[in-house]
């Protein structure tokens, strides 16, 4: 129990600032490595196996998380449910969050792995993906598809050990996957002169194997979130709460992706290079989104445990506590991938025409950024309190309602690549005045109700 006790943070007592820097240096890592095992990827393909393959792979980025973002936005659920019940000391509900949540996982895991296999080469087909990159890509999706019980596992599980305060062992985890993954790129591709389905295999063992980790984590703890194979199934009660919750936090996550989607649809009909280009920038982009999401994360799950103690000031005060970190971590890393920009894109790619279109990209897309750590924020703070659907509505509005009119109404007439990521700030800014009122109203409605309890 000692050792269990070790990798878990109070959240609930004594000062804030420092747990919720350690909670999220541990999570930002995680992402960061997986970012980074990932580009090993696109670097592998780019280097080795050209340009067509290192467009397929980036093509179905936006794609694959318009798959993916409902059922782990749900996981948000679990996260929420069981750090409320684990601050409240409810160790049976507890442990049927823990068993429900890891079985709609695997259910979801499932369902991900035919939709892969059946609709992939439709929907590439919808985003109009270019007739020298479509093949690559469906066969990219299908085999990566096929791990997806093993991702939403984890993911699941990692978000358990999240609500109670525990980010370090899935670092461990994800470190060692990652390396995994990174090693296996190499012989796949490099020596066996696989392409797009050599990173693809590799990515499937490597979920394969951190799925178990978790799953052996959970195992062996001796926390009321101990999991066992024989108490799996669906407690209609919590599956209930969790959708509450989580269904409209995938929901917003998945339309969000889809005017991504829209977005890469948009690249597409540049060609290649711009897609390519995309890919790079994107995958730099990508690290400061872990950046400000570990805040979030941090957010939510310290809201969450707090509201389950009844503790409203301290509520107030992780959400404070949490816009310093996320404006400061997001300003940082977006200066720096701004500034150096040309030379981190180097590292994907040789080709000047690609870096050129990456850095068009970056241009408005980094510094700016702190911005979508304020506008994930404040829906990070009320999914702790258990309202997820007003900002869902809100973020649906505000951000893909923005890039939609953008996407069909500016853009065609300004058809350049500045233009149309220009969409990216001027959404985050609209989003945030919204629910900025939002969270007012909102909380005065929620402290009102804790008050009565």
């Amino acid at each position: 129990m000692k050792q269990t006790k070790s990798f878990e943070i109070d959240m609930c007592n004594g000062t804030l600032m420092d747990k919720l820097i350690s909670f999220s240096i541990p999570l930002m890592l995680s992402g960061i490595l997986q970012l980074m095992f990932n580009a090993v990827d696109i670097i592998v393909v780019g280097r080795f196996a050209g340009s067509e393959s290192l467009a397929a792979v980036g093509s179905t980025t936006a794609l694959i998380n318009v798959f993916t973002n409902l059922f782990i936005g749900i996981s948000l659920g679990s996260n929420v449910l069981a750090a409320r019940y684990y601050a409240a000391g409810k160790e049976r509900e507890m442990s049927e969050t823990v068993h429900s949540s890891l079985t709609l996982a695997l259910i979801s895991g499932i369902l991900m792995a035919f939709a892969g296999l059946f609709f992939s080469r439709t929907a590439l087909e919808w985003m109009g993906t270019p007739d020298d990159v479509i093949d690559l890509a469906a066969l990219y999706m299908k085999i990566y598809f096929i791990g997806m019980p093993f991702f939403m596992l984890y993911n699941y599980g990692a978000a358990i050990l999240r609500a109670v305060g525990d980010t370090k062992r899935p670092l461990l985890f994800l470190v060692v996957s990652g390396l995994v993954n990174a090693g296996l790129n190499m012989i796949l591709v490099i020596c066996f002169h696989m392409a797009v389905e050599g990173v693809a295999i590799a990515t499937v063992i490597s979920q394969l194997l951190s799925c178990i980790m978790v799953l052996t984590c959970l195992y062996r703890t001796q926390g009321c979130y101990q999991f066992r194979f024989s108490k799996l199934g669906l407690k209609s009660i919590y599956v209930l709460q969790i959708f509450q919750v989580g269904i409209p936090a995938g929901i917003q996550s998945t339309v969000i992706n889809f005017s991504n989607v829209l977005l890469q649809s948009s690249v597409n009909s540049f060609g290649s290079i711009a897609m390519a280009g995309y890919t790079a920038a994107n995958n730099i982009f990508g690290f400061l989104y872990t950046s400000v999401n570990s805040v979030t994360q941090a957010c939510m799950s310290f809201t969450s445990q707090n509201y389950g103690a009844g503790k409203t000031k301290r509520m107030d005060r992780v959400l404070i506590d949490c816009l310093i970190l996320s404006c400061a971590f997001s300003l940082t890393m977006g200066c720096c991938a701004w500034f150096f920009g040309p030379q981190l894109l180097r590292i994907y790619t040789e080709s000047s025409a690609v870096i050129s279109c990456g850095v068009e990209i970056l241009s408005f897309t980094t510094v700016t950024y702190f911005l979508c750590g304020i506008m994930d924020l404040i829906p990070g703070a009320l999914r702790g309190m258990g309202r997820s659907a007003v900002p869902m509505i809100l973020s649906i509005i505000g951000t893909v309602g923005t890039r939609i009119v953008w996407i069909f109404w500016i853009f065609p007439y300004h058809r350049s690549l500045d233009i149309l990521f220009l969409s990216y700030p001027v959404s985050w800014i609209l989003t945030i005045l919204m629910q900025v009122i939002c969270f007012f109203i909102v909380r005065k409605s929620v402290h009102a109700d804790m008050k009565t309890l």
